[in-house]
C-alpha cells in the first residue's frame, strides 16, 4: 500500500502490475492489467485508500473496478450506528446522517424496506445493547461492535432470536417480530423508538403496556400512541384472540427477548447490524449457510457492493464497491468481495447492503459513484466513524 507522507497531501498514485489478481478469477472475467491507488490522510486513525482496477481506456469495453477503502485504526476511532431520523423507521441519506452526527466518514449500513408505510424498516436485525429494534432473517448474519475498553472491537455473527410475552395468569405467546409490520395472526411488539404511533391499519386489537402493567386495551383500532415507558403489543386472528383472553386491563405483562449467537463475540456488543452474508471467517472465504436466503442473482451478478471487516492487525475496513456503470466499474460478485476482503487482509467480514444504496462519504462528500440515476439514495442507516 502506498501512504501519504502527511494529512497534507492530496494523493500518492501509483501504477501496479496485478496479473495475479484475485479479482482475475471467475467465468467471463478478462484478466486485470493496470491498477492505480491513492491513499489519502483523512484525520487521525482514518485513511482512505481508493483504487481503480482494469483498463480505464476502452471505452465500456472489459471489467473494471472502483473501490473505496477506509482503514481504521480502533484505538483512535469509534464506529456508530446512526438510524434514519432517529428511529425505526424513515430513511436519510448517509451523508445527512454523517452530517447530523459530526462524523469523519461514514458508509450505509444493512438492508431495509424500500417503500410503504414502513419504509426505512430494518429487513433484519438491528439491537442496540439488549434491545431489539428488529428480529433477525432467518441465520442471517449480523456485525457485531463494541467501543468499550477505548478501542473499537468488531465481529461477525450468526443470531438467532426468540421473544414471547407472559401473561399474569401464567400463559405465555411467542412475539412473531419487533417494530414492523404485523401479519395475519401475527402479535408484533413496538417500542418507542419505532414511531410516535404503530401505524397499523385498523382491525385486530392493541394493548399499551406502560411500566410493566396493561394499560389499555383498544380494539378494532389501529395505530395507536406508543407509550414512551413501555411499548405496545398488536396483534391480529389466531394471537389477538390470546391478547383478548389473557391481557387484561392492569395485569401485569412481560416481555422477553433473548437472542443466541453462532459464534459468541469475545466482547459484549453495543448494536449488532443485521446484513449478510458472511464473506470471511478466520481468513478464508466463507461459505456462509445463510446465502440460501437470498436469491442467486443476488450472489452471483455484479452490483455495487459495501462490506466491512477486520483486518489481521487490528485494523478495521469499510470498502465499497461502485457497479451498474460500465465506464467506472462493473460491480462484484459475492465471491469477488470476498476475494477482495482477503486480500485487504481482513480475517472476518460481512456483505451490507448494496446496489443503490452503496456510499461512502469522506469529510462530509460523497467519494464514491452511488448508482442510482438520482444520485444518492437515502437509506435506514449508517455506520458512522467517529474520532475517538
Amino acid at each position: 500500500m502506498i501512504r501519504s507522507k502527511n494529512a497534507a497531501s492530496l494523493f500518492v498514485l501509483g501504477l501496479v502490475l496485478a496479473a495475479a489478481s484475485p479479482l482475475a478469477a471467475g467465468p467471463g472475467t478478462q484478466a486485470v492489467s493496470r491498477e492505480e491507488r491513492r491513499t489519502i490522510a483523512v484525520a487521525p486513525g482514518i485513511e482512505r485508500v481508493e483504487i481503480r482496477r482494469g483498463d480505464f481506456k476502452t471505452g465500456t469495453e472489459g471489467d473494471r473496478w472502483t473501490i473505496n477503502i477506509l482503514l481504521l485504526d480502533p484505538a483512535r476511532v469509534r464506529l456508530v450506528l446512526a438510524r434514519a431520523m432517529d428511529e425505526a423507521v424513515g430513511t436519510e441519506t448517509t451523508s445527512s446522517l454523517s452530517a447530523r452526527h459530526g462524523a469523519a466518514a461514514a458508509v450505509n449500513g444493512g438492508y431495509f424496506r424500500t417503500t410503504g408505510t414502513y419504509k426505512g424498516e430494518p429487513a433484519g436485525l438491528l439491537a442496540f445493547g439488549k434491545k431489539v429494534w428488529s428480529e433477525p432473517s432467518p441465520r442471517r448474519t449480523a456485525l457485531a461492535v463494541s467501543n468499550a475498553g477505548g478501542r473499537v472491537l468488531a465481529a461477525v455473527t450468526a443470531i438467532d432470536f426468540a421473544a414471547s410475552l407472559d401473561a399474569a395468569d401464567g400463559a405465555s405467546h411467542p412475539v412473531s417480530g419487533i417494530d414492523r409490520p404485523r401479519e395475519a395472526d401475527e402479535l408484533i411488539v413496538y417500542g418507542p423508538e419505532f414511531h410516535r404511533t404503530t401505524l397499523t391499519p385498523p382491525g385486530g386489537i392493541e394493548v399499551l403496556v406502560e411500566n410493566g402493567r396493561v394499560a389499555s386495551a383498544i380494539d378494532g383500532a389501529g395505530s395507536l400512541p406508543i407509550p414512551s415507558s413501555g411499548y405496545a403489543v398488536s396483534a391480529v386472528g389466531t394471537a389477538a384472540d390470546w391478547v383478548r383472553a389473557h391481557l387484561k386491563t392492569d395485569s401485569a405483562v412481560r416481555l422477553r427477548t433473548e437472542l443466541k449467537y453462532d459464534p459468541l463475540p469475545p466482547f459484549e456488543p453495543e448494536f449488532l447490524l443485521g446484513a449478510g452474508p458472511r464473506l470471511t471467517a478466520a481468513g478464508r472465504a466463507a461459505a456462509d449457510p445463510g446465502m440460501k436466503f437470498y436469491p442467486p442473482d443476488f450472489a452471483n451478478n455484479r452490483h455495487p457492493r459495501t462490506a466491512a471487516g477486520v483486518r489481521k492487525d487490528g485494523r478495521l475496513a469499510l470498502v465499497t464497491v461502485d457497479g451498474r456503470q460500465p465506464a467506472l466499474s462493473v460491480g462484484m460478485t459475492i465471491a469477488e468481495l470476498s476475494a477482495l476482503m482477503l486480500e485487504l487482509g481482513c480475517d472476518e467480514a460481512i456483505n451490507l447492503d448494496g446496489g443503490g444504496s452503496t456510499t461512502m462519504v469522506v469529510s462530509g462528500k460523497v467519494v464514491n459513484s452511488p448508482s442510482d440515476a438520482a444520485g444518492e439514495r437515502p437509506v435506514s442507516d449508517a455506520l458512522l466513524v467517529l474520532i475517538r
